[in-house]
């Protein structure tokens, strides 16, 4: 061969190899976040859980650093009737219910003694009335003699009380008493199976291989974190992953909306700049830019 066609066979050479990395580029898959690429190449093990999950709370707890319990109360007996009443319907909808409920019956005496139709009335709005009247009236009962009118400020205590069970005894506890609990509603247990933390459903299950990731320290407003997570960003059918500020770090990203626009557009309550569940949210949560409910149409909070 020629020394021209050498060099014209060498140039063309040299352009093949610079032009393959842009062909590639065009072709290339979207990035996936780290704990997707980790999982899928080896099994976690326990001590890169607990990173990753106290990891994960420490975003949390900088995403949403008002996060709280969203239920309004004014003491232990009011959130625990609050909580009990929760069951089947939304933190709002018991914000909206209980002003009147309380306004009328203030203690536990007033609620033990009240006419049952007409708490069933009070509470209506809330779903299963007729059961959690009974529920709300016999806890307010036990409450009233056993109890001396106040509530107990111990698990064993609180799980005896009918319609109390170990989740409505932990966000009593935790935000009414100071002592540390892990609260295992839909929003946590959906969330923690997501991420990886346990595989497990039954919720006391949940609970204790969740309180084996972290300090009892941090359990309560590590409830507060996650659920708030799941009530904004993490949603059951579609989640919001373009929006999710801890992407990088869960395994189940690409579930579901990735594309950061419609992404946004899914976001609720103050991260979509919609009002929040309480009608009386904390001040931290109002300098957040939360905004409060609004009073359930027909009656005055």
């Amino acid at each position: 061969m020629s020394a021209p066609a050498k060099k014209t066979a060498a140039k063309a050479a040299t352009s093949k190899k610079t032009a393959a990395p842009k062909a590639a580029t065009k072709t290339a898959a979207p990035k996936q976040p780290a704990a997707a690429k980790k999982s899928a190449a080896r099994p976690e093990t326990h001590t890169a859980l607990v990173r990753r999950a106290r990891k994960i709370n420490r975003e949390l707890a900088e995403v949403y650093p008002y996060a709280h319990p969203e239920l309004d109360f004014e003491n232990p007996f009011q959130l625990l009737v609050a909580t009990v009443m929760s069951a089947q319907t939304t933190d709002l909808r018991v914000n909206q219910t209980t002003p009147a409920l309380f306004a009328k019956y203030p203690t536990p005496e007033d609620l033990a003694a009240a006419n049952p139709e007409e708490v069933e009335e009070l509470i209506r709005p809330t779903g299963f009335f007729r059961a959690k009247t009974r529920s709300i009236m016999g806890l307010a009962k036990a409450l009233s003699e056993d109890f001396g009118g106040e509530v107990p400020g111990r698990l064993e205590d609180l799980v005896k009380l009918p319609g109390v069970g170990r989740k409505t005894a932990f966000v009593v506890l935790g935000n009414a008493f100071g002592r540390p609990g892990i609260t295992v509603d839909t929003h946590f247990g959906r969330l923690v199976r997501r991420w990886k933390w346990t595989d497990e459903t039954d919720p006391d299950k949940v609970e204790r291989a969740i309180g084996e990731l972290f300090p009892k320290s941090e359990w309560t407003q590590l409830s507060h974190n996650v659920i708030f997570h799941g009530r904004r960003i993490c949603h059951s059918r579609k989640p919001a992953c373009g929006a999710c500020p801890i992407a990088p770090l869960c395994p189940a990203y690409g579930e579901g909306e990735t594309d950061p626009d419609k992404a946004e557009k899914l976001l609720k309550y103050e991260k979509g700049g919609f009002p929040g569940q309480r009608l009386k949210p904390p001040q931290s949560y109002l300098d957040a830019g939360g905004l409060p409910a609004p009073p359930l149409a027909g009656r005055e909070a």
